[in-house]
């Protein structure tokens, strides 16, 4: 597919679908990825790895290719801005999901920005997403200032920990299930159904890319290449089925105090995440686990006797929704209460404006969209897309926002109303980045 964007040519193809004879295209547009985000040049090894991941989660690319380059720039065939989507299910909580339009490798070369580009590609791809029927878009962004005026919200957030394993370290749980050490490459065939398995239960979790299975079984690192250094362990419950797993390396002995990083955790079960976390603090010589993308709300902070021993750190945002159906976004929830309320969607792009009204009946939404504008005199809440986005998961708090400025109710009660409908049934957590 070729569109344009000014002076700009914009074409896109499906990884899954792209000839042999037609590689070198990914190749140009992988580099141009990988030079957005500050990485090296990716070897032909790393760059075939990259494809089949690619593949396998049917990734639409789109470049942005400018006509004619001066001598010695950059070759024409190299994108000046990359963009690539793919669909996964997003966990809307209460177990419903929800198939979710992701936006990922979003680049705009430095000496080719404030030319229209990244507003052009976002605003033609989630018209094009809406057309397509899905009600949600998300990504993670590199940068928080940027996909606001798209009418893109922060949903959740996640923070890095580091637990103290020295002999300080009990836990008030007493354990159910055995924990034994694994070969990585066994992960292949058993992290994807561990990982469904937890996705089911946890509010704001999305399907995951190719590439976790990959980094998890020691196949790739982050940085494209095979892992040397990786282990893993297995949770089993009572009656020997895995319902955890964690891959994890030694930091090695040059830090001191020595520490273990842990490169992936998912378990299933609550007895599951914190057998997994029990066995961390068995290893020897080690007195510091670390982990990037652990949950602002942890269990284990409130199962360990001394809950000092946890310390998080760098508290950020992680997925960020964008609305692009509010009534098939909210009708695939499921409420804790009955009731109703009347507000109004203000959006950047236009592409949710309106006035709705919200019924739940048995724990199950119906939204109308008022065409009637007398029907504004009943409005009791007005808020912008983006905020929408925020607390459609339930992960931000709707009081929040409000004392932010950022929803204005014209009904007493009405964001405490709100607010009660998208109350999660567990803390929300996305563990995908993508």
């Amino acid at each position: 597919m070729t569109q344009s964007i000014g002076e700009y040519t914009v074409s896109s193809f499906e990884a899954a679908t792209l000839p042999e004879e037609e590689t070198s295209r990914f190749a140009e547009w992988f580099k141009a990825v990988r030079l957005g985000f500050h990485d090296g040049t990716p070897s032909d090894e790393m760059q075939a790895k990259a494809l089949r991941n690619l593949r396998h989660d049917r990734r639409i690319l789109t470049g942005v290719y400018q006509g004619s380059v001066p001598a010695q720039a950059l070759p024409a065939d190299m994108p000046v801005a990359t963009f690539g989507t793919f669909v996964k299910d997003l966990n809307v909580g209460r177990g419903q999901m929800l198939p979710a339009h992701l936006i990922t490798a979003v680049t705009v070369r430095p000496t080719h920005r404030r030319r229209g580009i990244l507003k052009g590609l976002m605003t033609q791809d989630l018209r094009a997403a809406q057309e397509k029927g899905l009600a949600i878009a998300a990504l993670t962004a590199s940068e928080g200032g940027i996909y606001g005026r798209f009418g893109f919200g922060v949903a959740t957030r996640e923070r890095s920990v580091t637990v103290d394993v020295s002999a300080r370290f009990a836990l008030r749980h007493e354990p159910a299930g055995t924990v034994e050490l694994i070969d990585p490459r066994n992960l292949l065939e058993l992290a994807e159904g561990i990982f469904e398995q937890a996705h089911q239960q946890t509010p704001g979790s999305i399907g995951r890319a190719r590439f976790y299975t990959m980094l998890v079984s020691g196949l790739v690192d982050h940085k494209g290449e095979e892992s040397k250094d990786l282990r893993a362990a297995l949770h089993y419950d009572e009656s020997g089925t895995p319902d955890g797993y964690v891959a994890y390396k030694f930091k090695g002995w040059d830090s001191e105090p020595y520490a273990m990083e842990v490169v992936d955790l998912v378990a299933a079960t609550p007895d599951a995440h914190l057998g997994l976390w029990r066995f961390l603090a068995s290893l020897d010589l080690v007195e510091r686990i670390e982990m990037e993308d652990a949950p602002v709300e942890d269990p284990l902070e409130w199962a360990l006797v001394d809950p000092r021993c946890l310390k998080g750190r760098d508290p950020r945002d992680m997925l960020w929704l964008r609305i692009l159906d509010v009534k098939a976004a909210l009708e695939a929830k499921r409420y804790p209460l009955d009731g109703s309320l009347v507000f109004r969607v203000e959006d950047p792009l236009g592409l949710v404006d309106g006035s709705y009204r919200l019924v739940v009946v048995g724990g199950t939404a119906t939204v109308t969209e008022m065409l009637d504008d007398a029907d504004d005199a009943t409005l009791e809440l007005s808020l912008g897309a983006a905020e929408l986005a925020s607390v459609y998961l339930g992960g931000v708090p709707v009081a929040a926002l409000a004392e932010a400025g950022r929803i204005e109710e014209h009904v007493p009660g009405a964001v405490e109303r709100l607010g009660l409908f998208l109350t999660p049934e567990r803390p929300v957590h996305c563990r995908s980045h993508f």
